[in-house]
């Protein structure tokens, strides 16, 4: 039993009209919500207006700025990625480039939608970045394949239990991740991290 609750940040990474990514984001954090360890937040990153290319100036822009709190304070994370052209949307890459130090010595977990793949190539290639960010991907994601047929009209998976075991088991090795990791950079700081 972990001492305080988790602080896992779901991220939507697509910014497409009629995207899928707010109902499997609003799935997953609903399942999370469900335990007690566990606190959940919902970025969206089609709310979060980040500009596109990154600058030189000292002083990122300001809706870096207004971001950089909700990432410092996530003790893990879950990507929620469709697959475009077996990769990840350029709207998270962006995102994920603005910040550094927010995701380091941090667990990652994936939640990814697609036609056949399900996504899974899009989260293979998450999993390289993410490992240059000093992050840590855990082993289980979820993955709805041909998304389209899987889901119904309320946003629910028309089977529900093989989906809810994936993201009962990633959530379980986030907060076991998550709170070995926490801990740890209580009580000495990641190689390189400023103070």
């Amino acid at each position: 039993m972990i001492d305080e609750p988790l602080r896992l940040t779901v991220i939507i990474g697509s910014t497409r009209v009629g995207r899928f990514g707010p109902t499997a984001a609003e799935w997953f954090a609903e399942r999370a919500r469900r335990r007690s360890d566990v606190d959940v937040s919902v970025v969206d990153l089609a709310e979060c207006w980040l500009p596109d290319v990154l600058n030189h100036d000292d002083q990122p822009p300001r809706p870096v700025r207004e971001l950089a709190p909700w990432l410092g304070d996530a003790d893990a994370f879950v990507m929620v990625t469709p697959e475009y052209n077996h990769s990840y949307p350029a709207a998270l890459k962006n995102a994920i480039d603005w910040y550094f130090d927010e995701w380091r010595a941090k667990p990652i977990g994936y939640v990814s939608y697609g036609g056949v793949a399900g996504g899974l190539r899009a989260v293979e290639a998450l999993r390289l970045v993410f490992n240059e960010l000093h992050a840590t991907s855990v082993r289980t994601t979820v993955s709805f394949t041909n998304y389209p047929e899987v889901f119904d009209h309320d946003g629910q998976p028309i089977e529900p239990k093989r989906y809810e075991q994936a993201a009962d088991e990633m959530i379980d090795e986030l907060i076991w991740w998550g709170d070995a990791l926490r801990r740890q950079r209580a009580r000495v700081p990641y190689p390189g991290t400023q103070e």
